[in-house]
C-alpha cells in the first residue's frame, strides 16, 4: 500500500513525535503522522442511505472503498463549507483504510515530550479520551488528537477496535 515512509526507530521519543496538523474552524489539531497515508482534495461521495451525517459516505481509492467521515461535523462545528482549500486525509487506522474531512493541511510538527500537556476537563468539541494532549510549538497551540482511538470508537461505527 502507498503511504508516508517513515522508520520508526527505538529512540525516537526522545527527538519528539511528528503530528500532521490541520484546521477545523479556528482550530489547529494534530494528529499522529504514521497513521496517515495520503492526503488528497476533496472529491463527490456515495451517499450510504441510514448512516449517521458526519458520515459523508464512501469513495473508491485505487479499488478500496474507503469511508469518509467529515470531522466538522462529527464535532458540531457548523458553517461546513466545501471549497478548493478542503481535503481528505487518508489514514490507516487498526488495518482499515479511512479518510477525514477537513478544513486544511498546514505542516507536519514535531513536538517532544515537554511540549505536550494534558488535555483539559472542559470546553473541548473532542472527547477527552481521544485527546493525546495540547501541544505548544512557536506561540501555536495544537489540540493533539489519538486518531485511532476516535475512529475506533463505537460512536464512529466504522472500524471495529481489535483487542489482541
Amino acid at each position: 500500500m502507498a503511504g508516508i515512509g517513515h522508520i520508526d526507530t527505538p529512540g525516537s521519543e526522545a527527538s519528539g513525535q511528528e503530528f500532521l496538523v490541520f484546521t477545523l474552524g479556528s482550530e489547529e489539531y494534530g494528529i499522529d503522522i504514521l497513521k496517515v497515508q495520503e492526503i488528497r482534495g476533496y472529491d463527490a461521495v456515495t451517499r450510504l442511505a441510514n448512516a449517521p451525517d458526519f458520515i459523508k459516505g464512501v469513495t473508491n481509492l485505487r479499488g478500496v472503498i474507503v469511508p469518509i467521515v467529515d470531522l466538522r461535523l462529527k464535532f458540531r462545528l457548523g458553517n461546513v463549507r466545501y471549497d478548493h482549500q478542503t481535503v481528505v486525509i487518508i489514514l490507516n487506522i487498526a488495518g482499515r483504510v479511512v479518510g477525514i474531512v477537513v478544513d486544511g493541511v498546514s505542516d507536519v510538527l514535531t513536538l517532544t515530550g515537554e511540549a505536550i500537556k494534558p488535555a483539559p476537563e472542559f470546553g473541548v468539541s473532542v472527547s477527552n479520551e481521544h485527546l493525546t494532549g495540547l501541544g505548544t510549538v512557536d506561540g501555536r497551540m495544537l489540540i493533539l488528537i489519538d486518531i485511532e482511538k476516535l475512529m475506533t470508537s463505537p460512536e464512529m461505527e466504522l472500524v471495529e477496535a481489535e483487542f489482541a
